[in-house]
C-alpha cells in the first residue's frame, strides 16, 4: 500500500484534526466543536472577506482550499454535490481524506503529486481526469498558493469539474464528426465518379449525357456547399458571434422569394400557401438570416410533413412585433418530442438531413431577440412558430 505524505504544520501527521487543535480563538465556537465555515477558515489562515462563503457556493465549479497543514478550509456547495460529502463533513478533516483522488490506473494522486513536500517550484496542475473513491470522474486544477518561489505551500485549491458535462460534450463532437463524415461521403463519392468518367471517356458521350453528369456534380458542390454553411452557423451560435446586420425587410415577400425557390426546384406550386394579416410592424431584421429560417422550416415541412403547407405571417399579440407560422398536415410532432426538436441531430421518423437545421433556425431567431416554438397546427400537423421583435434602424 503506498504512503501518502503528511503536510506540515500543527498536529501529528494522520491523525484528525479536531477544533480544538486549530491555531488561535475560535469565537462562537463551543470547546471541541467544529466551527462554523468562516471561523474556521479565517483560523487556517485563509483570508475571507464578508459573503465570499456565499459567493463561493454559487460557483458552478467545486471549490476545496486546504490550509499549510492540509486541512480544508473552503467546501464550497458544488464540491459536496460532487463528492457526495457534506461540506460539515470535510471541514477540518485532511484533504487527502476528503478528496481520495486516483488516477485511471488507480494510484493514489496525492502520493504521486506529494503537493505539501515535493518541487517547490510548482505552481499549479493543469486539468487532469481523476476518480474518487467510488469511482465517479472528476476534473481537477490544482494551484499551489505560497508567499514566495521555493517556499512552503500556504495553501492547496482545489477546482472540481463535472466529467459528465464534458463526456457529454466529446459525445457531442463525435457525433457531430460522424454525421459530417457520413453526409459528405455521399456528394463527394458522386462528384469523383462523374469527373473521373468524364476525363476517362468524354467522347463517348453526347451533350446531353455530358449535360445530366455535370448538373449532378453541380448539385452536389452545392450540398457540400449547404453543409459547410450549417457548419459554420453551428460554431457561430455556440461560440456567440453570430452577427445580425438589420435591414428593413418585408417578411412576406421574403416568404414569397423561399415558396418560389421550392417550386422552381420542381415541388407543386400549389401546394404552397401564404396568408399575410393585416397590421404588420416595420421590421428591422439581417434579411439573409430571415431567408435561412423561413427556408429551413419549409424545407422541414416539405420533407417530413404532408399536403398543403402554409405559411402564416401577423402581428404579434401585444408587441411591437412579427409571427411567423410554418404549418404542414402531415402526422405532426409528438408532444413528448417537442422539446427535442430543436437539438442538434434532431431528426423525424423520415431520415435526411443533418439534423442540424431546426437548431440553427432557433439560434437564428434568438439572435435577434425571439422566440420559436413547435405544436400542433390547425390542420393536424406540425406548426413552428416564431416571433422576432420588430427592431429598430442601425445605429
Amino acid at each position: 500500500m503506498t504512503s501518502r505524505p503528511a503536510p506540515g504544520g500543527p498536529g501529528r501527521p494522520g491523525e484528525p484534526v479536531s477544533a480544538d487543535s486549530l491555531p488561535g480563538s475560535l469565537p462562537g465556537s463551543l470547546p471541541g466543536s467544529l466551527p462554523g465555515p468562516q471561523t474556521l477558515a479565517e483560523a487556517c489562515g485563509v483570508p475571507i472577506e464578508p459573503g465570499w462563503l456565499v459567493i463561493a457556493d454559487e460557483l458552478p465549479d467545486g471549490l476545496v482550499v486546504a490550509d499549510e497543514a492540509g486541512r480544508v478550509a473552503v467546501f464550497n456547495a458544488t464540491a459536496a454535490r460532487l463528492t457526495n460529502v457534506p461540506a460539515a463533513d470535510a471541514l477540518g478533516k485532511d484533504v487527502f481524506d476528503v478528496l481520495p483522488l486516483r488516477d485511471a490506473d488507480g494510484r493514489d494522486w496525492w502520493a504521486c503529486t506529494n503537493p505539501y513536500h515535493g518541487l517547490q517550484i510548482r505552481t499549479r496542475h493543469p486539468e487532469r481526469p481523476l476518480y474518487l473513491r467510488d469511482g465517479t470522474e472528476v476534473l481537477v486544477v490544482v494551484r499551489y498558493v505560497r508567499e514566495r518561489r521555493r517556499h512552503d505551500v500556504l495553501r492547496l485549491v482545489v477546482a472540481l469539474h463535472d466529467a459528465a458535462q464534458r463526456a457529454r460534450l466529446e459525445r457531442s463532437r463525435a457525433d457531430l464528426v460522424s454525421t459530417v463524415a457520413h453526409e459528405l461521403r455521399s456528394p463527394l463519392t458522386s462528384v469523383k465518379g462523374f469527373t473521373a468518367t468524364l476525363l476517362a471517356k468524354w467522347h463517348r458521350f453526347t451533350d446531353d449525357q455530358k449535360r445530366v453528369m455535370l448538373e449532378t456534380v453541380n448539385a452536389d458542390a452545392d450540398r457540400v456547399t449547404r453543409l459547410i454553411t450549417e457548419l459554420l452557423d453551428v460554431s457561430r451560435i455556440e461560440s456567440g458571434r453570430l452577427e445580425v446586420h438589420r435591414q428593413l425587410v418585408d417578411v412576406p415577400e421574403r416568404a414569397r422569394k423561399v415558396m418560389a425557390g421550392r417550386a422552381a426546384a420542381g415541388e407543386p406550386e400549389e401546394r404552397f400557401r401564404l396568408e399575410v394579416r393585416d397590421g404588420l410592424p416595420e421590421t428591422w431584421l439581417d434579411p439573409d438570416k430571415v431567408d435561412q429560417i423561413l427556408g429551413n422550416l419549409v424545407e422541414n415541412a416539405v420533407r417530413h410533413g404532408a399536403g398543403t403547407v402554409t405559411v402564416v405571417v401577423e402581428p404579434a399579440a401585444g408587441a411591437d412585433a412579427v409571427t411567423v407560422s410554418v404549418q404542414d398536415e402531415g402526422e405532426g410532432i409528438a408532444p413528448d418530442l417537442a422539446s427535442r426538436v430543436f437539438r442538434q441531430f434532431w431528426r423525424g421518423q423520415r431520415r435526411g438531413g443533418t439534423g442540424l437545421g431546426l437548431y440553427i433556425v432557433k439560434g437564428l431567431v434568438e439572435a435577434h431577440g425571439g422566440t420559436i416554438s413547435v405544436g400542433r397546427a390547425p390542420g393536424g400537423g406540425a406548426e413552428f412558430r416564431f416571433t422576432m421583435p420588430a427592431g429598430a434602424p442601425a445605429a
